[in-house]
């Protein structure tokens, strides 16, 4: 007992520091302190898993202190089980240790939380076990005209599987040399070499995970998502790329400028949280412009901000001037699904582009019905095979449900046998894969299986026949069926379209807000291209090959892993023209000019054919030129964010744990409550708990960054149903480049509020368009 009111009085670091200086004993004495509390009270040195102690910024000196006091009496007998120290943008470690020790350490002066370690997963629209079967958006150009011209070469981040070094892609043809300002290293490994980096990778690391295998312990992607992310950000260009001749074109990153800093955190197992905050707290040290992450938890975690791996990297990423943009995860349609949605990060849902890849179904009589799916098949182009359903080529154990949805085990072989095979989605729960699967082992000739969720979103099958049609045209199927003595049919090989209409559509997996964090802050930010997307992959998976042909050195998958990187595209070039510029005016000149319109003219819609609203697309879909020269940009100050804080219910003492450029005199306000959120300067404008009576009023203030000096700007406001919006002032005038003015939007109701409702507001002159989506939400601002 004596030790630990001991230890909590040396643990004050004024005492600690002031003390030591005259009495080298008492540091002796702290030490036997800690070692026999941590002894003591946590029992066991037996660990229970990898916890991670997060001890705030790596500014404080106190921070650091303590930590490596802790690490020290902790582990010295025991190196081998501290995992990660972190020491850069952040201080903290990862070790193995016992549940008693975690809550032990967490009451230690200086302990800002500790948290198991978690494990992610990647973005892509399924998990690992069925990355083969999907498909990826498609980047076959990035936009010329705005690419950098070298004055500024942004050095990109990204925490992935790994990258393939010898992908063309990834060749250096052409550019200067690596800029001055990198500190980052080339980590060597048993297959991967010093020189595999060259002008174009300029970093690779790799995190030791001590539940994985050693030979992952390398940078080399061996999964190929990493590599696909890298080449959509920042491949170089590369002519007649495809796979196997689908979404044939130049394959080039949307910044092919941009030097690559590949952070491997994840691994077939997952990506472990400990490891993420390894690789944040590397790359600030590095010196990135900018962090990309296609990963994150599922829906279901609800993960708070002080246990959030991604949320505390990107956070201090923030504060050394680094814009993080993450996925928004694929757990969608369901609403409130989005993850990753800290305000400091940039979080992206994903839509379709104007390209499908097509394989129709056609039936007796050269009926055609339309369908979607990639395959390299040799079926016949004519109706020449029998067509039946899953329900009536039902083995005796299956259910019906299963032999419609043609599960696993469900059909039988002798009614299956050189047949095309109708298969449904029962109930939601199934995968057209599994499907073709299940009736390719049977001796099926091919598989049309019905999912209005999935029609949208063209997987690949290698050689065998299958296609998705949606519930309206397979109406017309099971008529045929029903009607026809000897129906026959065939699926035909896959024929790409451009131009497709209508484009972009929010795809079905991209996971939707309301965040759970608050409804206060819009999430998603933005939208972008993540279905069926042509990038770089491994050089040697022969899950994706063909048999007979060479590995395919490109593949096509989805999912919103694919759409985060087009937006880090975007964000370098920003970044290029604009070196100076912040993470957030980054931010605002993404967000305020993208797009709510798609290529027939008419709103973006979602999947179902119905109007995308904000907590689908967030602002809208990126625009890859306009965000250059937004005109105005909302600036996020690091005093907004530690007001979140404030406002979200941390106190003081943490915040000021965690902060590295905490004002001096800073307190949280008096009236500190979640509603309050909606007052940060946010390029988006979220108002939460508003219910109906009286008027609810936020501030916002905007920067010139148009280069004319004086300029003008008018407001319009698009207003919900049932609502007042006014601005004041109506009009924004500028007398210099760099100005802020500020203005107000005052919220009143006409009627009773039912359901959230969305808005937007405008400002504009001849040369610019500046647009903040509006939402207003009766319920409270957290959701969790």
């Amino acid at each position: 007992m004596v030790s630990v009111q001991v230890l909590k009085w040396l643990g004050n670091y004024k005492n600690m520091k002031a003390l030591t200086f005259f009495t080298p004993f008492l540091l002796f004495l702290y030490l036997l302190c800690i070692l026999f509390t941590t002894e003591t009270e946590a029992g066991s040195r037996n660990g229970d898993g990898v916890y991670i102690v997060y001890m705030g910024t790596a500014s404080s000196a106190a921070n650091a202190y303590r930590a490596q006091i802790l690490i020290n009496t902790m582990f010295k007998r025991r190196a081998n089980d501290l995992v990660h120290t972190y020491k850069h943008g952040f201080t903290g470690f990862a070790a193995h240790m016992t549940a008693e020790e975690a809550k032990v350490i967490a009451k230690k002066p200086g302990v800002v939380s500790v948290f198991p370690d978690p494990n992610f997963q990647l973005h892509t629209t399924h998990s690992w076990d069925f990355l083969k079967y999907q498909t990826s958006v498609k980047i076959d150009s990035g936009p010329p005209s705005t690419a950098s011209d070298g004055s500024y070469d942004s050095i990109v981040g990204i925490l992935d599987t790994g990258i393939w070094p010898e992908s063309e892609s990834f060749n250096d043809k052409d550019m200067g040399p690596v800029p001055s300002r990198w500190k980052g290293t080339c980590m060597e490994a048993k297959d991967f070499k010093s020189t595999n980096c060259n002008r174009k990778i300029i970093g690779a690391r790799y995190y030791k995970n001590p539940d994985d295998d050693s030979e992952y312990d390398t940078t080399r992607d061996v999964i190929g998502h990493g590599s696909h992310v890298s080449s959509t950000i920042a491949g170089s260009a590369v002519e007649n790329a495809s796979y196997y001749g689908v979404a044939s074109g130049t394959a080039k990153g949307g910044s092919p400028n941009a030097r690559i800093a590949m952070y491997k955190v994840c691994n077939p197992g997952g990506c472990t949280g400990s490891s993420i905050l390894a690789a944040f707290d590397d790359a600030i040290a590095d010196g990135v412009d900018v962090l990309s992450l296609s990963l994150g938890a599922p829906a279901y975690a609800r993960i708070d901000l002080n246990t959030d791996p991604i949320a505390i990297g990107a956070f201090h990423a923030m504060e050394q001037g680094i814009l993080v943009i993450c996925s928004a995860g694929n757990d969608g349609p369901d609403v409130g699904t989005v993850t990753n949605t800290a305000p400091w990060i940039m979080t992206v849902a994903a839509n379709t582009i104007d390209r499908d890849f097509e394989s129709d179904v056609v039936l007796g009589g050269n009926k055609v019905i339309k369908g979607e799916g990639i395959h390299f098949s040799n079926a016949s182009k004519s109706p020449v095979y029998p067509l039946i359903h899953g329900k009536s080529a039902k083995n005796a154990d299956a259910s019906e449900g299963e032999a419609r949805a043609c599960d696993f085990g469900s059909l039988d072989k002798e009614k299956v046998k050189g047949k095309v095979v109708l298969c449904e989605n029962v109930g939601g729960s199934y995968y057209a894969s599994s499907a073709s699967d299940e009736v390719k082992s049977k001796g099926g000739i091919g598989c049309v299986f019905v999912d209005d969720r999935t029609r949208a979103v063209a997987s690949t099958y290698g050689t065998f026949p299958t296609t998705v049609i949606d519930s309206k045209e397979a109406a017309e199927i099971f008529s045929y069926l029903n009607s026809t003595k000897d129906p026959v049919a065939t699926i035909l090989p896959t024929a790409t379209v451009e131009k497709f209409t209508p484009a972009p559509t929010v795809a079905y997996f991209s996971s939707r807000g309301p965040s759970s964090l608050t409804r206060s802050i819009l999430k998603p930010d933005i939208t972008a291209p993540g279905v069926a997307i042509l990038a770089a992959w491994t050089g040697n998976d022969s899950a994706i090959s063909l048999e007979g042909k060479p590995t395919s050195q490109y593949n096509v998958i989805s999912g919103t892993s694919m759409s985060a990187p087009h937006v880090t595209a975007v964000a370098s070039l920003v970044k290029s023209q604009h070196p100076t510029w912040s993470p957030s005016a980054i931010k605002s000149a993404i967000m305020t000019t993208a797009t709510q319109t798609n290529n027939d003219k008419g709103l973006i819609t979602t999947e179902t054919g119905a109007a995308a609203t904000p907590y689908d697309s967030g602002a809208g879909e990126l625009s890859s030129t306009a965000s250059m020269q937004p005109g105005l940009v909302y600036e996020t100050t690091e005093t907004d964010y530690l007001n979140f804080l404030c406002y979200y219910g941390y106190n003081v003492t943490t915040i000021k744990a965690m902060s590295k450029a905490l004002p001096v005199n800073f307190t949280c306000p008096a009236d500190s409550n979640l509603d309050l959120i909606s007052t940060i300067n946010y390029p988006s404008i979220g108002i939460s708990g508003f219910k109906g009576n009286g008027n609810t009023t936020v501030t916002r203030t905007v920067t010139n960054v148009g280069g004319d000096g004086v300029a003008v700007y008018t407001v319009s406001v698009e207003t919900p149903q049932g609502f007042n919006i006014q601005v004041t002032p109506e009009k924004l005038q500028f007398t210099k480049n760099g100005e802020k003015l500020t203005y107000q939007v005052i919220v009143s109701a006409t009627a009773s509020l039912t359901q959230d409702v969305f808005g937007a507001l405008t400002w504009s002159n001849a040369k610019y368009k500046v647009r903040s989506p509006i939402v207003i939400s009766s319920e409270s601002s957290r959701t969790n």
